[in-house]
């Protein structure tokens, strides 16, 4: 029998006298193994992102490491914006974000500039 992620079925060649807690130990399905989380493909994005970000980010001597801790001031994420569109943030941010709440601040001037520059995101996030 095929499924929906084209593979057939391993029970169909599983013998009875195979106990169930065997199954655990299979491989993930096609679908779930290109979501999980380690997925090669993601490792290839998320390579070459960082790559395109500390290309734009020379210009102001940053580099991007890893992009989650990285972004999540906002610092490097309104440097990157500002090279891209060659202008300034509407908004004054914390240059020194020591608190969580004004990593967060960062960040939302960052969405903000996108959003009055009339620019969407799409496909971001899991």
């Amino acid at each position: 029998m095929m499924t929906n992620c084209g593979y057939l079925e391993p029970q169909f060649f599983q013998s009875s006298a195979e106990p169930e807690e065997e199954e655990e130990d299979e491989e993930l399905p096609a679908t779930e193994k290109d979501l999980a989380e380690d997925a090669p493909w993601k490792k290839i994005q998320q390579n070459t992102f960082t790559r395109w970000c500390n290309e734009h980010l020379k210009v102001l001597n940053k580099r991007i490491q890893d992009l989650q801790k990285d972004l999540s001031d906002g610092l490097k994420l309104i440097g990157l914006l500002e090279v891209l569109s060659q202008k300034k943030m509407y908004r004054k941010y914390h240059s020194r974000p020591n608190f969580r709440q004004m990593k967060l601040e960062n960040v939302s001037v960052a969405l903000e500039f996108l959003e009055r520059e009339h620019i969407r995101l799409v496909s971001i996030g899991e």
